[in-house]
């Protein structure tokens, strides 16, 4: 289905709020650029379907979205990063202003290969720092019961990787039932819920991406950056 026909689900009213002016970027202002992970192999991965649903929202704000694939990466240690598959997801993670994780709740917890996309990605990158200073969204899809177990987990990864986890967030319980044959999302509170936190994610990429750098400088890396200069500077006079 195309971009074009990405809203059935939503009333006149919603449209209009969605095509809010000052979410679309200016004349002259880049796309807010997300990248989406999902953290399912299933032929039909209710994370992916998810996810999927939540690009076609952010391309609607005006964002430009990619998806990595996680079929055939490796477990992290198991290869080096050369692997073709590790050099796309770090290119990807560099590329993006900000993130989308979308993942099921397995044993009450994120899945393994959810979690294998974020330990692929450093915290730094040949002097590129690739997540700090960015924004993220999290969401998770449930086989039962509506639960909060992945979002919180994928929260805590966030704050790790020194992302702006933004308050908004996802949790589609039964998603089983939540889609259709076509696999796309019935209208419902909990497709509300992720135009909502997806508006919230492009709202924050655009107020923060042009002071990032000024966000994550630290007073304890400007001490070390000073004390290694001088360092240099007495090994050079000896």
């Amino acid at each position: 289905m195309s971009d074009d026909d990405t809203f059935p689900n939503l009333e006149a009213s919603a449209l209009h709020a969605i095509d809010d002016e000052q979410l679309l970027a200016g004349p002259g202002e880049e796309p807010p650029r997300i990248l989406l992970l999902y953290g399912s192999l299933r032929a039909r991965s209710f994370s992916r379907l998810a996810a999927e649903e939540a690009g076609r929202i952010l391309r609607r704000l005006g964002a430009e979205t990619r998806f990595f694939h996680p079929a055939g990466l490796p477990l992290p240690d198991d290869a080096d990063a050369e692997h073709p598959k590790v050099r796309a997801l770090r290119e990807m993670a560099t590329w993006c202003d900000g993130f989308v994780w979308s993942s099921p709740e397995r044993h009450g917890a994120m899945t393994g290969i959810m979690k294998a996309q974020i330990d692929w990605i450093p915290l730094n990158l040949g002097g590129v720092r690739p997540t700090q200073g960015k924004t993220l969204a999290v969401m998770q899809v449930c086989g039962g019961s509506q639960s909060f177990n992945a979002v919180n987990q994928l929260r805590l990864l966030g704050r790790w990787m020194r992302l702006i986890t933004i308050p908004n967030q996802s949790s589609v319980p039964k998603a089983y039932l939540e889609f259709e044959d076509d696999d796309r999302m019935k209208p419902s509170p909990y497709y509300n819920r992720i135009v909502d936190v997806m508006e919230e994610l492009v709202k924050f990429t655009r107020l923060t991406r042009g002071c990032r750098e000024y966000l994550v400088d630290r007073y304890s890396e400007r001490v070390e950056s000073t004390e290694a200069l001088s360092a240099r500077v007495n090994q050079r006079s000896i």
